[in-house]
């Protein structure tokens, strides 16, 4: 029976497994931490922390396909992070709350990311890297003023905020009891909902990079040159991936509407996201899909608790004033990013390859 349940792990991933007895016991505790947060850590903090990193275990993990598979640095991905957003917000704001809405945000958002990135991989991918990254910037520098112009479409700097689905809103009560201990609500319904959404894009991008399709855009990050004169088309093969890749994060922009009922250039669009989801994939480590695992935890739980931490140890450093004030809350980003220094220093092929046995 064990060996059945183990050929049934391996299928769902791929024959990718952790391969690092620490690394498996890291992600099933970040697995099992997410599935319990509601029950376990009661509080609106703790189930938004929990959705946001689902959130951005998806975004991370659609571009590691990039960036780690493929070896393409983008800067436009948080383009379609919040086409996701604006294709739901809009639908829900304009048609009203429902299923049906929701399911035609999604499509239409998928059909216009997988369009874009279809036309941005054919005419841009064909440069050398460099070029390509400032022509990607270039055009999510344009979607962002886009966003912000187009007021009677995407309601401008302001955002829409829209109404949920009844399942979906906290008044809904699925069952009159609790459930060990806690009261099911719409918004607890919405959180599982984003946990299992991750779930299916995590394995369904795993199985990609674990195909043959994976293994020839491997080849050409190592060697374009050759994986060409193997007869592969190297431009066909990017823009593939780019459109994978769009298309995961679209669906983890949506979720992220969902979750917050509202979506903006500030949510989803700004460039500060897209220089935290690289933090991501370099700190988890690059080319793994694990790594946006690890390194989506890591910094959203860093964002939300450091400051916190940080708090309650300079109140106890308040006996020494100097090590009070470097400890003072208004430093934690100067903290964050020591964190980060270090942990690229010390970790230089990421959590993750370090782990399995990189160095």
């Amino acid at each position: 029976m064990s060996g059945g349940r183990g050929g049934v792990l391996a299928a769902l991933l791929s024959d990718d497994g952790p391969r690092s007895r620490v690394l498996a016991v890291l992600l099933l505790a970040i697995a099992a931490g997410l599935a319990a947060t509601p029950f376990v850590f009661p509080g609106s903090q703790p189930i938004g922390a929990a959705a946001k990193i689902c959130v951005f275990i998806m975004l991370a993990a659609s571009y590691d396909i990039l960036l780690g598979y493929t070896g393409v640095v983008s800067f436009a991905h948080t383009m379609f992070f919040g086409i996701g957003g604006y294709g739901v917000a809009i639908a829900l704001d304009r048609l009203g709350p429902g299923w049906g809405q929701v399911a035609l945000g999604v499509v239409a958002a998928l059909g216009l990311s997988c369009v874009l990135a279809l036309a941005i991989g054919l005419i841009s991918l064909r440069v050398r890297a460099i070029f390509f990254a400032m022509i990607t910037l270039a055009v999510a520098s344009a979607f962002l003023v886009l966003a912000s112009q187009l007021s009677t479409l995407t309601g401008g700097e302001d955002g829409i905020s829209f109404q949920l689905p009844g399942e979906l809103r906290p008044a809904f009560r699925p069952f009159a009891e609790p459930v060990l201990g806690l009261a099911i609500n719409g918004r607890v319904l919405a959180y599982y909902m984003i946990l299992a959404v991750t779930v299916l894009v995590f394995l369904g991008l795993l199985r990609v990079v674990n195909s043959p399709f994976g293994r020839v855009l491997q080849a050409i990050r190592e060697n374009e040159f050759r994986a060409e004169a193997l007869g592969y088309r190297v431009v066909a093969y990017r823009t593939a991936a780019s459109v994978i890749s769009a298309c995961a994060a679209t669906v983890a922009g949506a979720m992220l509407a969902l979750w917050l009922r509202y979506n903006g250039p500030d949510t989803t669009l700004s460039f500060s996201i897209m220089i935290d989801v690289l933090l991501m994939v370099v700190i988890g480590g690059m080319g793994t899909l694990y790594g946006a695992v690890v390194g989506a935890t890591l910094l959203v739980l860093a964002q939300t608790y450091l400051q916190a931490v940080m708090a309650k140890a300079s109140a106890a450093a308040a006996g020494a004033p100097i090590v009070a004030a470097i400890l003072h809350p208004d430093r934690w980003l100067l903290w964050l990013g020591v964190l980060f220094v270090l942990s690229v220093y010390f970790f230089p092929t990421g959590v993750v390859g370090r782990l399995r046995g990189g160095r």
